[in-house]
């Protein structure tokens, strides 16, 4: 083959070359676009692959939201709940700090008091320390933990009450001037839940908030303490008498309001204690007293 033949044979492969680059380059395209596009279905799969490994890198943790101080009614059933995330084969123990007593061991309860159970179900994350018929020496702190190396546990505070305890602050006696606003305030303590419902009574009559005399409102929020709030503005003679907050769950407990109409000193005196809602008011009747004096 000449020079002209050798440099033409020299062309054309390297023309071919071009072409076949070119098409590889596309199929890489192709594939990567492909991949990329199943990766938008999948990828997420590979997202959750990587935080499903993070995850088990990380090892059991306790849910604290889920795992909370307890207060239970003697004689009630009480229960204490763990939730533990990634808890693999590790196995789940409760111990009261008490007397350092190891109460379950998995599923089986290792202290010879029959009152104790660990309930499980296998669907949850959620290892429950069962007390029948708790008494008030149960109450203190009992602990969850897993058999990791050191072990881990979580602390929570078991509370059993004879029963919810209500009062009315400024009970059992309040002497509101008036025209000035009542604030009754009603506070429930260790419930084992929220009392679903708290009643106000006037004379033992349900108070009704859209009666026509207004101005009479209720603020209730639930928590471990419940407060409710016993609003009447522009106090009048006739809401003077006997108002009782009624929990559902809880006890009765009253106070008897006065409302004054510039009554004499002597007539607001309750066990050598002057009880009045209005600061403001009582000021003012100071100064008028030390003026009258002068």
């Amino acid at each position: 083959m000449g020079p002209e033949g050798q440099l033409l044979a020299t062309a054309l492969l390297m023309a071919l070359a071009v072409v076949m680059s070119d098409s590889l380059h596309a199929d890489e395209i192709y594939v990567s676009g492909r991949g990329g596009g199943e990766g938008s279905g999948g990828g997420g799969g590979g997202g959750d692959e990587e935080v499903d490994a993070a995850s088990a890198a990380r090892g059991p943790y306790f849910d604290a939201s889920a795992s909370k101080n307890v207060t239970a009614l003697v004689g009630k059933t009480a229960y204490l709940n763990c939730r533990i995330r990634n808890l693999g084969n590790r196995t789940v123990s409760w111990v009261r700090h008490r007397d350092i007593h190891l109460l379950t061991v998995g599923r089986y309860t290792y202290t010879s008091d029959q009152r104790f159970q660990s309930i499980h179900s296998p669907q949850t994350e959620d290892w429950m320390l069962q007390i029948r018929y708790p008494q008030h020496r149960d109450s203190g702190l009992y602990e969850c933990q897993v058999s990791t190396t050191p072990p881990i546990g979580h602390a929570m505070y078991l509370s059993v009450v004879v029963e919810p305890v209500t009062l009315i602050i400024g009970e059992p006696d309040m002497y509101i001037y008036k025209g000035s606003t009542i604030n009754l305030t009603c506070v429930v303590k260790h419930s084992p839940e929220p009392p679903p419902a708290i009643y106000w009574t006037h004379n033992s009559e349900e108070i009704n908030y859209d009666s026509p005399r207004g101005g009479v409102s209720v603020i209730t929020e639930k928590g471990d303490v419940t407060t409710s709030y016993l609003l009447i503005q522009r106090a009048n003679t006739p809401d003077s008498g006997k108002y009782s907050c009624n929990p559902s769950n809880a006890n009765v407990k009253s106070v008897v309001v006065h409302v004054l109409n510039g009554e004499h000193p002597a007539a607001m005196q309750h066990g050598g204690q002057l009880r009045l809602q209005n600061p403001a008011g009582l000021f003012l009747f100071s100064v008028v007293v030390v003026l009258l004096g002068s």
